[in-house]
C-alpha cells in the first residue's frame, strides 16, 4: 500500500472580482494586514453582505483563509527564505505556553520578557509579525515585532559556576544599569578577567561591548545571561 500523503486543501475559486481585488489590496498595505481567525470571519461577513454575493453560495471565513495563505506563497517577489519563522517561534501561532520569549522593542532597542502574543501578520513583503505585550507593561506599550530580528527564546542567567564557560567573542544580554534606566542589552564580551571566587561568588571582571551603540563596560557576571539558541 502507498503511504498516505497529506491532503492539499484546494483554494476556493468561487470568489467574485471585486472580491479578489479587495483582499489583494489588503496584501499591497504598507503595513501589511494582521492575518487571524476574527479578521477572516469579519471579511466573510462583508462579502456575504454585499450585493455582489447576492444569489451567489455563502463564503466561509476558511476560504478566505485558504485563499490568503496560497497568495502569500505563491508572491513572486519574495523568496523562501523570507517566509520562514525560527525554529524557536514554529510554535508561537498554535501554542505558546511550553516556551518563554523576549523581544526588542523598536522604541529603545532593548529586550523585555514577554507576557503574550496577541496577533499575528504577513507584510507585503513577506515577512511575519507578532503584537506582543510585555511582562509589567499595559495594552498601552503593546508593539509589532518582526519575528526573525527581534523575537527569541528568553536568555538565562548565568550562575556563578558558568563563568569557566565563557569566552572572548560570545554574545551575551547584559543588564545595563543607569541612572535614568536599568534594561537589557545585547552585547559581546570583549575581554574576561578571571579571578578567584570567594563566599560572594564569581568575583570575575568581564569587560563587554554593547552592540546598540559600541559602548564598553567592565561588569560581573550576576549581569550577564546566555542567549538561547534559535
Amino acid at each position: 500500500m502507498d503511504r498516505l500523503r497529506p491532503r492539499n486543501r484546494e483554494v476556493f475559486s468561487g470568489f467574485t472580482n471585486a472580491e479578489i481585488e479587495k483582499m489583494e489590496n489588503f496584501l499591497k498595505e504598507p503595513k501589511g494586514v494582521s492575518l487571524g481567525r476574527e479578521f477572516y470571519q469579519k471579511l466573510a461577513g462583508s462579502f456575504n453582505r454585499s450585493t455582489g454575493r447576492a444569489g451567489k453560495p455563502v463564503i466561509k471565513w476558511t476560504e478566505i483563509e485558504g485563499w490568503f495563505q496560497a497568495r502569500l506563497q505563491d508572491l513572486p517577489q519574495v523568496p523562501n527564505s523570507e517566509l520562514m519563522i525560527p525554529r524557536c517561534m514554529e510554535e508561537v501561532m498554535q501554542d505558546p505556553s511550553e516556551l518563554e520569549f523576549e523581544a526588542r522593542s523598536s522604541k529603545d532597542g532593548a529586550w523585555y520578557d514577554v507576557e503574550a502574543f496577541l496577533a499575528h501578520r504577513f507584510l507585503s513583503t513577506g515577512e511575519a509579525e507578532v503584537q506582543v505585550r510585555f511582562v509589567g507593561f499595559g495594552a498601552e506599550e503593546d508593539e509589532w515585532i518582526n519575528i526573525r530580528s527581534s523575537v527569541r527564546q528568553r536568555s538565562i542567567p548565568l550562575e556563578n559556576t558558568e563563568c569557566s564557560n565563557l569566552n572572548v567573542g560570545d554574545s551575551v544580554l547584559c543588564f545595563q544599569e543607569r541612572r535614568d534606566q536599568a534594561i537589557y542589552y545585547d552585547a559581546q564580551i570583549v575581554e574576561i578577567q578571571r579571578r578567584m571566587h570567594d563566599i560572594r561568588g564569581c568575583r570575575c571582571l568581564i569587560l563587554i561591548r554593547y552592540d546598540h551603540d559600541n559602548s564598553e563596560e567592565k561588569v560581573r557576571l550576576r549581569r550577564l545571561c546566555r542567549r538561547a539558541k534559535s
